[in-house]
């Protein structure tokens, strides 16, 4: 399962940018796999892809350090950043094997991505609450959604478990208490997807999601074993009584993406949603044991449902989305329909691994309780600097360059033999020269120019070996040595060298524009 997830992520081949999938998956769902990858080591010791991990999580983090890299920034919200939050979280908890010690450290990453958001919480509408997207020209401004409510909640929880400081458990009780407050939680524990502030968020989206009641199971869990409140321990039971919903079958205990799955309408996000439930409950059989009574048939039965099911593509192994369907496998491929099977077979194991660390039982991990500073209140574009004259200067440089090796070119292919050969390059640079004046061009260019093929002609057109013409037909390299431009620079050069699959890459070169996420990872018209 785990060979069949990875040949869906590109970012470890040659010319590969790590901690990134193209279309037509999101940003957001290479964070949630970078967790999944965590999880695979935690749960197997299996050290394949930790490489492709660390690379993963490192290569992504942005100027500041946050999960907010600039080329995001017409895709990302809330939830997109959390979930590479609660990827570096696992990484912690689980003694994911540290960074070197010029790079990021996963407990100063899991802090800044939490630093950000806090600085986000709105009370101008609804109260309080995070909105779906982080910047306002995005689709889903308007929109305060569940699960980016859920991230942020059990990040805060889980980092006051960690490290023992009482305002992440504050900032999880305040997250707790606006969404029940508002609705999205009710008295019956159904969790809903969220709503909008012209509405005061009080018309509620109606849908329900796996993902959603799964990440408050998450943040009240780790909420319980930190305080030992009752409170926390009777919302654990009422979300696991809310959470029956999403299992059915004849013993209704086979997890099932209710809301779009039984009308075959589950888009590439809903695909995944199952992973993280799966992820999550085991989660909460960890740090609240009593649970395992009621969680761990749900597993059980899930994870023999979801492999009987993977017999599917070329190789005759890969996994659908539906688990309830006789053994049968749906037609559906994906990364998604990949990391829930993965994710629901890990979670049997939960009993047989060692419990997660903290920063007082066995915690490694290098914290900042100031980490993301830098980026609060970052809600503008990009904005590039000045182009000054060195800029102009340089540029004049290199289009000289580029059109004297055009010209050259032309000139070698179209000359009859030889000699003609030697004398055109004999006389081009001072051609060029004049060229470049007449452009506008500096002088020091022009000289630059002019000096190229002076003194050495013969000898250098007499030292290269003769190439057979025919060897020109394809004026490409291999596919593997081709390596796309950057968008945005200095990214990657401030994270060292990563290995093979970083090579020639200066910063994610993901297009900085998708197509407009549609409003919510909900199903339209269902």
């Amino acid at each position: 399962m785990a060979t069949d997830m990875m040949s869906f992520y590109p970012g470890n081949q040659p010319g590969g940018t790590p901690g990134y999938i193209p279309l037509p998956y999101y940003w957001w769902e290479a964070g949630a796999l970078m967790g999944t990858l965590v999880d695979y080591w935690y749960y197997t010791g299996d050290t394949t892809w930790n490489d492709d991990t660390m690379a993963g999580l490192l290569f992504q983090v942005g100027d500041e350090q946050d999960y907010m890299p600039r080329n995001q920034t017409h895709t990302e919200g809330n939830d997109d950043q959390g979930f590479w939050g609660l990827a570096v979280m696992s990484a912690t908890e689980y003694n994911f094997p540290n960074p070197p010690a010029d790079k990021p450290q996963w407990l100063a990453l899991a802090q800044a991505v939490f630093n950000t958001q806090a600085s986000r919480w709105n009370t101008e509408y609804c109260n309080g609450g995070l909105r779906w997207q982080i910047f306002d020209w995005n689709n889903g401004f308007d929109y305060k959604n569940t699960i980016s409510q859920a991230c942020f909640f059990s990040l805060g929880a889980r980092l006051a478990l960690y490290t023992g400081n009482d305002s992440y458990a504050k900032w999880a009780e305040k997250t707790w208490d606006w969404t029940s407050g508002v609705g999205y939680i009710d008295d019956k524990w159904n969790v809903y997807d969220g709503g909008y502030i012209s509405d005061n968020c009080t018309e509620l989206t109606p849908y329900q999601w796996t993902y959603n009641i799964g990440g408050f199971l998450l943040g009240a869990a780790a909420m319980y074993n930190y305080t030992e409140d009752q409170k926390w321990k009777d919302r654990v039971d009422g979300l696991l009584k809310g959470a029956e919903i999403f299992f059915k079958g004849d013993n209704n205990d086979i997890m099932t993406e209710l809301a779009c799955e039984t009308v075959d309408r589950c888009n590439i996000d809903q695909q995944s949603f199952k992973a993280y439930f799966s992820r999550w409950l085991a989660n909460v059989v960890k740090w609240y044991p009593e649970t395992s009574e009621k969680v761990m048939p749900w597993l059980r039965a899930s994870s023999v449902a979801a492999a009987q099911q993977c017999t599917g593509g070329d190789n005759g192994r890969m996994c659908g989305l539906k688990w309830n369907n006789g053994g049968k496998w749906d037609g559906s491929t994906g990364l998604g329909q990949q990391m829930a099977a993965l994710e629901v077979t890990l979670s049997n194991l939960i009993h047989e691994s060692r419990s997660p660390v903290t920063a007082n039982s066995g915690g490694t991990s290098q914290g900042n309780p100031d980490a993301g500073s830098g980026d609060i209140g970052r809600n503008a574009d990009i904005v590039f600097r000045p182009i000054t004259a060195g800029d102009r200067a340089g540029a004049g440089i290199l289009t000289a360059l580029v059109l004297i090796g055009l010209v050259a070119g032309c000139v070698f292919v179209l000359a009859e033999d030889d000699e003609e050969k030697k004398r055109a390059f004999g006389r081009m640079p001072g051609k060029f020269s004049t060229a470049l004046a007449s452009l506008g061009i500096g002088g020091a260019t022009a000289g630059f120019v002019s000096g190229l093929g002076k003194g050495k002609e013969k000898e250098s057109l007499d030292s290269v070996e003769k190439v057979p013409h025919t060897t020109h037909t394809n004026m490409l390299s291999p596919p593997q040595e081709v390596t796309p431009p950057p968008v945005l620079p200095t990214a990657a050069s401030e994270l060292g060298n990563l290995g093979p699959s970083d090579a020639g890459s200066s910063d994610a070169w993901a297009p900085a524009e998708r197509p407009p996420r549609r409003l919510s990872r909900r199903v339209a018209e269902v």
